[in-house]
């Protein structure tokens, strides 16, 4: 684990003590097991390009997807958040941060509410930017791929925007939660294809959620939808796409394919949607009841622990779901 000294604490800032932070099965196993693209390739954030080079390097410091903490020191200018406030954010895998206090305007836990929640604010903003970029209406048929903790919020997030949702996943015990958060039918990828048990039943998906990160489930989801019907590809994909034959259906169905990440909005709600706005939406959601994120937190386990966390994510998948960091004591 690397130590770093505690920041100052500058005008405008808070510090924040971390509580817990959330664990990425997908975006920081790519990093674990070198697959990641930032490791063997440089992001031009001007050309927005990857070249030769790379981004990252080992040791990756502050890496982390979402976490809560509690403000114990506010800069003398600073009201909001008041000290001793649980809020959410992102400032990574470490005991503390100093932070810009308008970076958690809107992020305070309210009083009551299971502060272990607040993890979920970023994917949860994965999740609804896909619904989003699905462009779903009331009565859409939509296939969603991948049953993870992503792929879970989407369905219900898909459910709740009107979609009747099918959750296609290889793991039983996934496709029983599919259930609960909202699919009318879930499809057991191992059994079979899933666009010919859609087919059967409607003439295709009108859109496919794609949240495997499986280049293979980006294929079946592209063979899925109907004739014009949209393919979000929401995975974060590693390498070559084996797999993926782009002059079957996607051809000859006029599939469109549209890319959904978490560095923007759909572009056609640019003008009204951030990535900020995702996440509050998202947890307020929450915290009215509308999406339980709690009965996905299968690990809880102490930061000090995180080589062993991670070597269960690595050989063990099927069996975690949400894992959450564990800093000191919880209030």
């Amino acid at each position: 684990m690397r130590v770093e000294r505690s920041g100052d604490l500058e005008p405008g800032h808070v510090r924040v003590r971390t509580i817990y932070s959330g664990v990425s099965a997908g975006t920081e196993l790519t990093a674990y097991r070198g697959t990641n693209p930032y490791l063997s390739r440089q992001w031009d954030t001007e050309r927005r390009l990857f070249v030769e080079g790379h981004t990252h390097a080992y040791p990756l410091a502050g890496w982390g997807y979402q976490e809560v903490g509690e403000v114990v020191e506010a800069a003398p200018d600073v009201t909001d958040p008041p000290v001793g406030s649980l809020v959410w954010g992102v400032w990574g895998h470490r005991e503390e941060a100093v932070l810009p206090a308008g970076k958690l305007a809107g992020h305070v836990i309210p009083p009551g509410a299971d502060p272990i929640a607040g993890v979920f604010a970023r994917v949860g903003a994965i999740a609804l930017n896909a619904v989003h970029a699905a462009d779903i209406h009331l009565g859409d048929q939509v296939a969603i791929f991948g049953q993870g903790v992503i792929g879970l919020l989407a369905t219900r997030l898909a459910q709740l925007s009107g979609a009747r949702v099918v959750a296609a996943e290889g793991i039983p015990a996934r496709l029983e939660l599919a259930k609960a958060f909202g699919a009318a039918e879930t499809f057991d990828i191992l059994t079979g294809s899933c666009a010919e048990f859609v087919r059967k039943r409607i003439s295709g998906a009108d859109t496919a959620i794609e949240l495997s990160g499986n280049v293979r489930g980006l294929h079946e989801a592209i063979r899925t939808v109907r004739q014009g019907g949209r393919v979000v590809a929401a995975g974060f994909y590693q390498g070559d796409a084996m797999g993926l034959r782009l002059g079957e259906e996607f051809h000859h169905n006029q599939v469109q394919l549209v890319s959904s990440q978490i560095g923007g909005v759909a572009s056609w709600l640019s003008h009204r949607w951030d990535v900020e706005r995702l996440q509050r939406t998202f947890m307020e959601l929450v915290h009215r009841g509308e999406v339980d994120v709690l009965r996905l937190v299968t690990h809880v386990m102490p930061a000090d622990d995180a080589s062993a966390a991670f070597e269960l994510l690595d050989h063990h998948a099927a069996e975690v779901l949400q894992l959450v960091f564990r800093f000191g004591e919880t209030p």
